[in-house]
C-alpha cells in the first residue's frame, strides 16, 4: 500500500504587525524628510504661481512667473553665468583631481601619500565664507599677496575681483581649490581597486606610465568619473555662500549666479513668488542631472 509523499510546506505568513515594525525605524528619518525637505519642496512650487511677498498675501497669478522669466534678462544672464562658471570649474576639478589621485595612487602609497592627501583634503572641511574672505583678502589689489608675489617677479598689481573679465573666473578656481581634495579621495578609492595584474602585464608589454593611466586607468574609473562630474555640477548650479563672499554677485553683476538672483529676488526685492519660479526652475536642472546620473550609472 503506497502513502502519498507529505505536502511541501507553504510559504510562512508573517503576523501583519512584524512587516510593520520596519516602519517604525524609518519613521523618525521620514518625518525629517518631509519636513525639512518635501514641504519646502512643495511650498514652493505653490509660491511660484502666486506673486506673494513678504508685505501681502499671495495671490494666484498662475505661470505668470515662469513667463516672466523667459524675458527677464537679469534671470538669463544669471543662468548664462552659472552655466559658464560650472563649465570652467567641473572639467577642471575632474582633470586635476584625476592626475592628482594617479600620482597618489602609484607613487606615494606610504605615509607620505597620507599625508598629501590629508593636506589636500583640508580646504574641503573648511567654511566656504571662511574660504571665501581668506581668498579675498589674498587676492586683495593693494595689500593681497597674490599681487605682492606677482610685483616681485615685476608685474602690476591686478585687480582680480574688481573686473567682469577674471572675477568670474577667479571664484571658478577658487572653487576648484576648495573641491579638489573631496575627489581625490574619491578617485583614489576607485584607484585601488584596479588589479595590480594589470599595469604589471602591460609593463611587460613596455608601456610606459603615460600609456598606462590612458590606457588601463582612465577606462577603469570611468563610473568614477562620471559620478564626480555629476556632483560637480550640482554643486556648481547651487553656489551661493562663496560667491556671495567673495564679490556679492559684482563687478556690475558679473558673478551673480542663479541662486543669488534667487536670493535678490526674495530677500531684496521681497518677490518671494517670482524667487519660488526661479528655484523651481533650478530644482528641475538639479533633478535632471541626479536623473541623467542614475541612468548612466544603473547597475554600476
Amino acid at each position: 500500500m503506497s502513502t502519498a509523499p507529505p505536502a511541501a510546506p507553504g510559504p510562512v505568513r508573517r503576523p501583519a504587525y512584524r512587516s510593520l515594525n520596519g516602519i517604525w525605524y524609518v519613521l523618525p528619518s521620514l518625518v525629517v524628510l518631509a519636513v525639512a525637505v518635501v514641504a519646502p519642496i512643495l511650498m514652493s512650487a505653490y509660491y511660484s504661481l502666486t506673486d506673494y511677498s513678504l508685505l501681502r498675501e499671495p495671490g494666484w497669478v498662475g505661470l505668470q512667473n515662469y513667463a516672466t522669466l523667459m524675458t527677464d534678462g537679469g534671470f538669463q544672464r544669471a543662468l548664462w553665468q552659472t552655466a559658464v562658471y560650472t563649465l570652467i570649474s567641473v572639467p577642471t576639478q575632474t582633470v586635476l583631481a584625476l592626475v592628482v589621485a594617479a600620482v597618489v595612487a602609484r607613487r606615494t602609497r606610504n605615509r607620505f601619500g597620507a599625508f598629501v592627501r590629508s593636506a589636500l583634503f583640508i580646504p574641503v572641511i573648511a567654511s566656504m565664507v571662511i574660504v571665501g574672505s581668506v581668498w579675498r583678502y589674498l587676492l586683495g589689489t593693494d595689500d593681497g599677496v597674490v599681487n605682492a608675489l606677482l610685483g616681485v617677479i615685476g608685474i602690476d598689481p591686478v585687480n582680480w575681483l574688481g573686473r567682469p573679465t577674471t572675477a568670474l573666473l577667479v571664484v571658478a578656481l577658487v572653487t576648484v581649490w576648495k573641491n579638489l581634495g573631496y575627489f581625490l579621495v574619491i578617485y583614489y578609492a576607485g584607484m585601488l581597486d584596479i588589479p595590480e595584474d594589470l599595469y604589471e602585464a602591460s609593463s611587460l608589454d613596455g608601456a610606459g606610465p603615460v600609456r598606462q593611466f590612458a590606457a588601463i586607468t582612465v577606462p577603469s574609473i570611468r563610473p568614477v568619473t562620471l559620478l564626480v562630474v555629476i556632483l560637480g555640477t550640482i554643486w556648481s548650479f547651487q553656489v551661493f555662500d562663496l560667491v556671495y563672499t567673495m564679490t556679492g554677485g559684482g563687478p556690475g553683476r558679473a558673478t551673480v549666479t542663479l541662486v543669488l538672483a534667487i536670493y535678490g529676488a526674495g530677500f531684496q526685492s521681497m518677490q518671494m513668488g517670482y524667487a519660488s519660479a526661479m528655484a523651481m526652475v533650478l530644482f528641475a536642472i538639479v533633478l535632471v542631472v541626479s536623473l541623467v546620473q542614475r541612468y548612466l550609472l544603473r547597475g554600476k
